[in-house]
């Protein structure tokens, strides 16, 4: 592999992780905070699997 070869992986790699981390974050704190008694209830369990505050 070249360095131009390495450099351009490394770059996707980077944009990919970048972009799975905001996506993540995005949904746990939509989640997270939501006042939707049907969204609450449904992610519920999980928030305190993780030890996310809900109440």
């Amino acid at each position: 592999m070249t360095t131009n070869t390495q450099a351009k992986a490394a770059s996707t790699n980077l944009a990919t992780i970048l972009f799975v981390a905001i996506l993540g974050a995005g949904l746990l704190f939509t989640a997270g905070f939501a006042n939707s008694a049907t969204l609450h209830d449904s992610a519920h369990d999980s928030r305190h699997a993780i030890g996310f505050p809900c109440h």
